[in-house]
């Protein structure tokens, strides 16, 4: 039996996906039934929920597998779990209103931080058949969820405000250090980050800072200022591509690239290989290629003699690990991650929200994070978009 400290509404505001497509699939509704915790789980009022590309991906179907032009979910398991409707929104900040069966009364009132996997069993090092709340489960993206109370970390630091920490979900934060644990970055190495203004871009920035390597970001010009004072070694320009390898040359004052972080994909990948393969001789580890998207194209052309001759390791990567998630919390704590947060919208307001971060301009850097539109003046007003960041501006 759940126990609260106050009375739970029977139903919620929500926005369900009802099925593959655009945006009219996403659906606002103010009487969605309310979930009620069951053993082991906590309730969570939400405050903030981060957007996430793989929501849109998700909804619009592109985890092709097989068939390049399959619709189709996110499915690792043997079946597919998305299901309709589902809510969707992984990354969910917000304090617990109650506690199912099992869970300790006293952590009513805290606030904290999903991590957002649904794993397989309990082994705390390795997650083969990633799922995630927000697509086999229900997300964020309504006033309330029920989560596992120990996947619900208490994060009480006073100067981060509940966007600001939904901005610092483990969907973006966990996928950046579980591409670095993965490639076995460390202290020292010079790491190549694509995508670097994105939520998964500023976050590998950062880690990289924590674990002593150097990051180089791949962005656009006039992110340069944004991206070094969050820790960037340099920015090098994305455009012009005959001279991309050159200019991270330039960057790295002639130095090869150890590893690659690869959130574009693309015809950028055989470059990214390029700048790691350049001198081979003056190289002490093997070259690492990590991958966790593909902005730039699903489909990238290489020549698998230049791989295996080179001893090019390729990594992908989707989802982190129990241990990642705990000592990303632990970092998020102590105060060595800062949230990165662009803007914030109402849950009403998500078709907005959603093409706004589909045809984002120059000036986008970091998250965009969802409010409820109940809690919208305490939590999401403070950081609603500007006049310059506006689409029209």
């Amino acid at each position: 039996m759940a126990e609260s400290a106050t009375a739970i509404p029977t139903t919620m505001a929500a926005m369900l996906l009802t099925g593959h497509g655009d945006v009219e699939k996403l659906h606002y509704r103010e009487d969605a039934k309310t979930p009620t915790p069951g053993a082991g789980e906590v309730l969570v009022q939400v405050t903030a929920t981060a957007k996430n590309n793989t929501d849109r991906k998700a909804r619009e179907g592109l985890y092709p597998t097989k068939e390049k032009g399959d619709v189709t979910s996110f499915a690792m398991g043997k079946t597919p779990t998305l299901t309709f409707p589902r809510i969707q929104g992984a990354d969910v900040a917000g304090r617990v209103v109650a506690v199912g069966e099992g869970v300790d009364a006293e952590r009513i009132g805290q606030r904290g931080l999903l991590d957002f996997n649904i794993y397989a069993d309990e082994r705390r090092d390795i997650n083969l058949t990633p799922d995630y709340y927000g697509h086999g489960a229900d997300g964020g993206y309504a006033e309330y969820i029920a989560v596992p109370a120990d996947q619900f970390h208490h994060v009480p630091n006073p100067e981060l405000r509940d966007a600001e920490l939904a901005s610092m979900g483990m969907c973006s934060y966990q996928t950046a250090y579980h591409m670095m644990t993965s490639a076995r970055v460390s202290a020292g190495e010079r790491v190549l980050v694509s995508g670097a203004s994105g939520g998964v871009g500023t976050a590998l920035i950062q880690l990289c800072r924590i674990v002593g390597a150097i990051p180089y970001a791949v962005s656009q010009p006039d992110k340069t200022e944004a991206l070094i004072a969050l820790g960037a070694e340099a920015v090098i320009d994305r455009g012009n591509l005959s001279t991309f390898v050159d200019r991270v040359l330039e960057a790295t004052n002639g130095q090869p690239i150890d590893a690659v972080m690869d959130l574009v994909g693309g015809e950028m990948t055989d470059l990214f290989i390029d700048t790691m393969i350049v001198d081979m001789q003056s190289r002490h580890t093997y070259p690492r290629l990590s991958i966790a998207g593909a902005s730039g194209g699903n489909l990238s052309e290489i020549m698998w003699t230049r791989i295996y001759l080179y001893q090019v390791q390729i990594f992908g990567v989707s989802h982190g690990t129990r241990e990642e998630a705990e000592q990303l919390i632990d970092w998020i704590c102590r105060g060595e991650l800062k949230p990165v947060l662009h803007a914030t919208f109402k849950l009403s307001e998500l078709h907005t929200a959603e093409r706004y971060f589909v045809n984002r301009d120059s000036n986008y850097l970091g998250k965009i994070v969802i409010v409820p539109d109940a809690q919208w003046e305490a939590h999401g007003a403070p950081f609603a978009l500007t006049s310059t960041q506006e689409p029209d501006a």
